[in-house]
């Protein structure tokens, strides 16, 4: 399976793991569109992401997140019901990584497309603002220590 850069605004198929799903020890967790919202610059190894789940349950007071309008979930294909990207969690990993996974109904891809560059801006600002980073789940890459 081919992967494109992983640039901030690509939506992919991803097995985002919950803080709370890590706090019981499991290390993975159900396979859901996910965006990417800060990627490292290319090094020798493997470059690292700050992945955002994609979901259908509305934040909740422990939560922040953005709804995707109709129209950019219509243009990504994603199911058609009502969807948010939690900005309060994340997920760091490297990329590639194991945990990216084909889009149901396609054959080997894993890409749903990329966030418009406007949205964008108010999801990263918005995570700016809400992300707390001792919700945020470190994957495989757990020497990065950066602050984002």
């Amino acid at each position: 399976m081919s992967l494109p850069k992983p640039e901030p605004g690509l939506v992919f198929r991803y097995d985002f793991l919950w803080r709370h799903e890590a706090d019981l020890g499991r290390q993975t967790a159900k396979e859901r569109p996910a965006c990417i919202a800060v990627a490292t610059k290319p090094s020798p190894g493997k470059r690292i992401v700050v992945i955002l789940p994609i979901t259908h349950s509305k934040p909740n007071a422990e939560t922040v997140g953005i709804e995707i309008p109709a129209g950019i979930s219509r243009e990504l294909l994603l199911d058609g019901e009502r969807s948010w990207i939690i900005v309060s969690e994340a997920n760091v990993d490297e990329w590639p990584n194991p945990g990216i996974a084909p889009v149901p109904g396609q054959r080997m891809g894993s890409i749903y497309g990329f966030l418009p560059p406007s949205f964008f801006a108010l999801v990263k600002a918005k995570m700016l603002r809400h992300l707390i980073p001792k919700r945020s789940v470190r994957r495989r890459c757990c020497q990065w220590r950066t602050r984002f």
